[in-house]
Formats: structure tokens, sequence, C-alpha cells
């Protein structure tokens, strides 16, 4: 076996990934392994990167949708390099940063709204005066918008 082929026993056992996760990832059209003369799945080095990314981004709550998305420009017939990975990253950073700052304006909000007591946006003098945030729609606009305007 080269140094660069990797069985998905291999791979597993560095990623902490079941087989079938893999399996399913290939299936996904996530990773690309090649087969040997055998038939048998081998992986380059460079897929426990991938993988342990895939991994990452489903904690943080992106979709295998999202995660395709991003992984789709990286190139298949060598390894990422440090720009290829930088340029993901600014795209994954910017949803990131809005989920922090929604996450944040909740965490803010959350115990005025909780210690009002009153439990109600439509009529809460202090939060939604005359239901202001109904204007911008429907939902939890105090936590989905950085602002409610009148």
């Amino acid at each position: 076996m080269k140094r660069h082929d990797l069985t998905i026993g291999d791979v597993a056992e560095r990623t902490g990934l079941a087989t079938s996760a893999i399996r399913h990832y290939e299936s996904e059209g996530l990773v690309h392994p090649y087969r040997n003369d055998a038939g048998q799945r081998r992986f380059a080095r460079t897929d426990i990167r991938r993988l342990s990314f895939i991994l990452i981004a489903q904690q943080l709550g992106f979709p295998l949708s999202d995660i395709r998305d991003q992984l789709a420009p990286l190139p298949q017939s060598r390894g990422p390099n440090k720009s290829d990975w930088a340029r993901m990253s600014r795209r994954f950073g910017r949803v990131l940063d809005e989920r922090i700052a929604q996450m944040q304006r909740l965490r803010d909000r959350l115990d005025g709204c909780i210690g009002c007591g009153c439990l109600s946006l439509e009529t809460c003098a202090l939060y939604n005066a005359e239901d202001r945030a109904a204007k911008r729609g429907a939902g939890p606009r105090f936590v989905i918008d950085d602002t409610v305007d009148d």
C-alpha cells in the first residue's frame, strides 16, 4: 500500500467517523475515493481534512447541502491548499458571524423579556410598544433583526 492510499478503516480511525458515515459522504459527493484493482476504496490523506471539516460543519449546524456547496469548488485532482481553504473559510465565516450576532441578540434580550413578566411581545410596553415588531414581519424580530425600527 502506498503512503497516500488509505483504507476506509484507516480514515475512520483517523477521523472518528463510522465507515458507514464515510460511505454516506461519498454517496453525497463530499469525498471522492478511488478504487484499487480489487475494487476497494482508497482515500488520499487530504480526505481526512475534508471529512474532519464535514464533521465540524455538521456539529455547527450546517446541512449537508451547504457543506457540499462549500466543498464543490475545491479541487479533486489535488489536495486543497491554504488559499482554497481560506476562500471556503471566509464564506463559512460570514454565516457564522451572523449566527453569533443572532445568538448575542438573543442572550441580551432574553433576560429582559423573561424578567418583564408579561411574556407577550404583542402587548409589551417595554420591548414592543404598539407591536412595532410586526411591521418587520412574522417571528421573533428582536432576535432575527439587529434592530426593530418604528
